[in-house]
């Protein structure tokens, strides 16, 4: 009778530390590509989507059109969405960001949407009898107001790019979805599980760090918001948003 192989590798076991020996250079690269995908995408959707909720927000009829083209965007399929980007990009990196862009765009404009339309009437006007324009007023102002309605977006938004990053194994730049993806083919356990445990890590430390930096950057939000009364709240954020136009 022969005796079990010693290896875990040539066992095929689900947890393997020989794999994570051998493959760590495999390993780093595809997290170093998950996340650039990731970052890039949502950048540049963030880069596009703070427009259009502007856009949205100074006039009330751009904002169903906005909001509608968004949304279907974001009902498309992946594999759909990225076979209809195909012809314009081709089987490269920009395939796949082109169409994360184009997901994360639902989550991010509604957000900075909602947030600059929570901004109080009143905050504006007293902003406005300080000589404030409308760009000043949009830059000091509400967008410092709307950071938490924002980033709640960006983190959402975050984390659904590292999930769907995957997927652009399909033309071979989906970082950590490629091993998946080459694992499930050939049913090599611990590649699977260890690609499948990285993008978790990587999403909710994306998550916690985009958390983290909404804690830093909105300290008005942090103490005893909800014993606050609302017209004391909205005394409080008018005074936010001409100190932060002082500034």
């Amino acid at each position: 009778m022969t005796a079990p192989p010693n290896d875990c590798l040539a066992r095929n076991e689900w947890l393997c530390g020989a794999y994570l020996s051998t493959r760590r250079h495999i390993l780093l690269d595809a997290v170093v590509q998950h996340l650039r995908l990731t970052a890039l995408s949502v950048l540049i959707g963030l880069v596009i989507a703070v427009p259009l909720a502007v856009l949205a927000r100074r006039w009330a009829w751009a904002a169903g059109p906005v909001l509608a083209v968004t949304t279907v965007l974001y009902t498309i399929p992946s594999l759909a969405m990225f076979s209809l980007l195909l012809p314009l990009y081709g089987l490269s990196a920009t395939l796949v960001v082109a169409g994360l862009v184009l997901y994360s765009l639902t989550l991010l404009v509604r957000n900075i949407l909602a947030g600059l339309r929570a901004v109080p009437e009143e905050t504006r006007q007293a902003a406005r009898g300080l000589g404030y324009g409308p760009v000043r007023l949009l830059l000091t102002v509400e967008l410092p107001l709307a950071l938490p309605a924002a980033m709640a977006g960006l983190r959402i938004a975050t984390v659904s790019a590292v999930s769907l990053v995957t997927v652009g194994a399909i033309v071979g730049f989906g970082g950590l979805g490629n091993l998946i993806y080459a694992g499930m083919n050939t049913y090599f356990k611990a590649q699977v599980l260890t690609a499948s445990v990285l993008c978790v890590l990587i999403a909710v430390a994306a998550d916690l760090l985009l958390l983290g930096l909404q804690w830093l950057i909105t300290p008005w939000t942090r103490a005893g918001r909800a014993r606050v009364p609302p017209r004391r709240r909205r005394a409080r954020a008018r005074a936010i948003g001409v100190k932060a136009g002082r500034t």
